[in-house]
């Protein structure tokens, strides 16, 4: 009721101010004849158009300067990222070319053609040929990035079974992820919210007569090998949820009651990451900052901030609900025999299962 007050109140006010701007304006009508636009005032606004063109290109160049190597520069970590990059260039690259022909075009027209005593416009109703043009190259432009971007989506999408990926469940929910092993068999036990026990630490809700079921791994870290393929099942406990890790350029929704899935290749450890000249810069930028912060802390007797270090993530990129930007897993790629040696110390479903 609260809401629909405030609603019909603003809506009051919304009009009363629309109703007094239109008697200010029907007052102002009557007396005033001198707003017509003189050739000065054609030339002044012509030649501020021809300086709001040279600002826009003098803010592109500066952010270029700054900024201009996050598209150009890969720090993907998986097989199929550097398509996903070369696809983002290969986009950006004709929006900058569009972007800069057509304002060029918009503001020298409105300066070469601007109103001047004695001068009439041309004006024809239609041009045939100049409709076709301004037609086709965009259509053009965007079925080819399209059919491009289609293609290099299926190619992702594309699953080869023979490959053998290791299966892995993501599992969402308000606030924080649940990661999900297959096991020994490679095969994910069935699963449902309704089976959630716990009492019996039954937290993902796995059907525990499912033999499949048995030997899987629940964890709240994601360990990843190096050069193995990964298919992530990925379910939703609650809401809409979606599962982005960024360096591995992947993301999937996790929706309620259903499972979606994305498959890719880790390429790049977390070690080797880490000394990555980008990554390696960021992270000292970041601890310079976190430095700063820790000596104003400690002059008011607090405890300094811990020391930042480089690790991928598993984020949620869904306003899920108030701790959304606080819903994030470490994702840690190693060598095959250190993913094996991690997994060998994890509990099993039927071992972690209390027993009433």
């Amino acid at each position: 009721m609260t809401g629909l007050l405030t609603l019909l109140i603003l809506l009051g006010i919304t009009i009363a101010i629309w109703q007094m701007v239109k008697i200010f304006d029907l007052a102002q009508a009557n007396r005033d004849q001198s707003q017509i636009a003189n050739d000065k005032d054609n030339s002044v606004n012509g030649y501020l158009m021809l300086a709001f063109l040279g600002f826009i290109y003098i803010i592109t160049i500066i952010s270029f300067a700054l900024w201009g190597d996050l598209p150009l520069v890969s720090n993907s970590a998986s097989a199929h990222g550097p398509d996903i990059d070369r696809l983002m260039i290969i986009s950006m690259v004709v929006i900058f070319i569009v972007q800069t022909v057509t304002q060029f075009l918009l503001h020298y027209f409105a300066f070469k053609y601007k109103g001047e005593k004695g001068r009439k416009a041309l004006f024809y109703a239609d041009n045939d040929k100049l409709e076709f043009i301004w037609t086709i190259i965009p259509v053009i432009t965007l079925a080819g990035l399209i059919m491009y971007g289609l293609f290099t989506w299926n190619d992702i999408m594309t699953i080869n079974e023979e490959d053998d990926p290791i299966v892995i469940e993501l599992y969402a929910q308000q606030f924080n992820w649940k990661a999900r092993y297959a096991g020994e068999d490679n095969v994910l036990g069935k699963a449902n919210v309704r089976l959630i026990n716990l009492d019996n630490a039954n937290i993902l809700g796995l059907d525990e007569s499912d033999p499949n079921a048995q030997d899987d791994i629940i964890t709240t870290e994601l360990h990843l090998p190096v050069g193995r393929p990964v298919l992530f099942k990925m379910r939703s406990q609650d809401v809409l949820h979606s599962a982005y890790m960024p360096h591995f350029r992947a993301q999937m929704n996790c929706v309620p009651g259903m499972i979606t899935q994305f498959a890719f290749t880790p390429t790049v450890t977390t070690e080797e990451m880490r000394l990555n000249p980008e990554i390696y810069e960021k992270v000292r930028n970041i601890n310079k900052i976190r430095n700063a912060n820790s000596k104003k802390l400690q002059a008011n007797g607090e405890e300094p901030l811990d020391r930042y270090e480089f690790d991928y993530l598993l984020l949620c990129n869904k306003i899920c609900g108030k701790s959304h930007y606080n819903m994030q897993m470490k994702i840690i790629v190693e060598t095959e025999e250190k993913y094996n040696e991690w997994l060998k110390e994890q509990k099993i479903f039927k071992n972690s299962l209390v027993q009433n």
